[in-house]
């Protein structure tokens, strides 16, 4: 093991780097690089790759754009696929001990930085491969196929450099954060507003957006349940406009909610204070997790299934995932295996058609749940949130919980009391926020909407810290601001 990581630590030096600022930078410079960076990101998503037509997006892909901030046949079509793929390796990898390393010492923090980035440009590497090979831009002459494979690559390289730049320090929060809260802005306005005429149908003209196809049906007299439940299409009508509504004040509201643990401080008189520990304790991290283990298994067997299983004969890959054929190779719509499983039902207007997808709606909801659940587990074991090194810091600062003794084992006893069920209860209640949502087509996705709240929620605190570090400079000193 000392090989490997000695291994990665040389591999380390001929990263590419974004290097720390020397001196704190003022809160407007930060905003000033991240308006930066996101106008870049932007640009990006308006950019088409070279060598490819016009690609039609299909419906249900519109899910894991979202929560990869990628945006089809441009430049963004990788999106932050590959930086949440290999941050969820690495993760597991070092929750299951097969990488032993102890984020709490620096040089292991910095292996682990390294190593991730490293994993990175590989996901870039094989993703890139993954969506050029299999098809996804139809048949290519491996020339087309080459420029398009360097396009993702340098495109993916120059996201995953902006994400660094934000979380080294030169910005606000981080790269992947401010992608997806940009991208799932984008998709609320659309789908709300936005006056794009998509077809005429029973004497009214339908918009895509939801409060200008309502108001188009009432001045014209039409059936309101259309405005409602959109009857074909997979938009959503104002069933999941006034989801989405609900949706963000439950968010906002469990994101308030607090536990808190009393502690003193024996070096201070038994000056008595609080731990706060979130209800949502693990945030949005696992379904974030989730949709990006998902999102692999869609791509990869697509990709086997066109290279290594075109006539469908192969169980094997059969059984991960079995895709519709088309003229120009094979869509992203899977009908059956793993993949199908894991692909978010097209919403309920679909299901009432369909009522063979309730079945396909309920594995869906339980898998999320369940993966959800187990990821949250994994997060806290792995990322310093656990009782154990929740007790090590309290021990550490000279702090104890009133009534018990100064032990490392018996605080994180109580604390387990608290962590262990506020682990399980969030990673379910994110899986199913996320998956419940989906189903009643809210506008933009259940898992969407969880991730801008809880990313707003931590630029609001980020923001607070901001302010008071200008301010206050003692004070930001005192709670160990750079």
């Amino acid at each position: 093991m000392s090989k490997i990581l000695s291994i990665l630590e040389r591999i380390s030096s001929i990263l590419p780097v974004i290097q720390k600022p020397e001196r704190r930078i003022s809160l407007r410079d930060k905003f000033i690089w991240t308006a930066i960076v996101l106008t870049i990101y932007l640009i990006m998503g308006q950019i088409p790759l070279y060598g490819t037509s016009v690609i039609t997006e299909e419906p249900h892909a519109a899910f894991y754009r979202i929560i990869f901030a990628s945006k089809r046949g441009t430049l963004l079509e990788l999106g932050i696929g590959p930086i949440v793929t290999a941050g969820l390796i690495m993760q597991l990898l070092v929750g299951s001990k097969i990488i032993n390393l102890d984020l709490s010492k620096p040089r292991d923090r910095a292996i682990f930085t390294s190593s991730q980035k490293l994993l990175t440009l590989i996901m870039i590497l094989v993703e890139a491969s993954a969506y050029v090979f299999s098809g996804t831009y139809g048949r290519l002459t491996l020339e087309l196929s080459l420029i398009v494979l360097f396009q993702l690559i340098m495109a993916s390289i120059l996201i995953m450099l902006m994400d660094e730049l934000i979380q080294k320090g030169w910005g606000l929060g981080s790269g992947v954060s401010l992608f997806i809260a940009v991208g799932v802005a984008q998709q609320i306005i659309r789908y709300t507003i936005a006056p794009i005429s998509v077809g005429k149908s029973d004497g009214y003209v339908e918009y895509l957006g939801v409060i200008p196809n309502a108001i188009s049906i009432a001045m014209s007299g039409g059936p309101i349940t259309e405005a409602i439940i959109r009857p074909h299409g997979n938009i959503p009508g104002l069933l999941g406009f006034f989801t989405m509504i609900i949706l963000l004040i439950i968010i906002v509201y469990l994101q308030g909610m607090r536990i808190e643990i009393p502690i003193t401080h024996a070096k201070y008189g038994g000056i008595k204070a609080k731990i706060p520990l979130q209800f949502l304790y693990v945030s949005n991290i696992p379904v974030i997790l989730a949709s990006a283990l998902f999102a692999n298994i869609m791509l990869f067997s697509r990709f086997l299934q066109s290279t290594l299983n075109p006539d469908g004969t192969n169980w094997l890959i059969n059984a991960l995932g079995v895709f519709n054929s088309t003229t120009e190779g094979i869509s992203f719509t899977p009908i059956g295996g793993i993949a199908y499983y894991v692909n978010p039902p097209r919403g309920l207007s679909y299901i009432i058609a369909n009522p063979s997808e309730i079945i396909h709606s309920i594995i869906y909801v339980s898998i999320l749940c369940i993966v959800c659940i187990l990821f949250a587990i994994a997060w806290v074991e792995t990322s310093g949130l656990s009782a154990r090194d929740q007790a090590e810091q309290i021990i550490k600062s000279g702090l104890q919980i009133p009534g018990f003794r100064s032990s490392e084992s018996i605080i994180k006893e109580k604390l387990d009391e608290y962590i262990k069920p506020l682990t399980v209860l969030s990673g379910f209640i994110v899986g199913a926020i996320a998956a419940l949502a989906d189903l009643l087509e809210v506008i933009g996705t259940g898992t969407g909407i969880l991730l801008l709240v809880s990313i707003l929620w931590q630029y609001y605190q980020i923001l607070i810290r901001e302010r008071i570090a200008e301010t206050y400079p003692a004070i930001s000193r005192l709670i160990g601001e750079t």
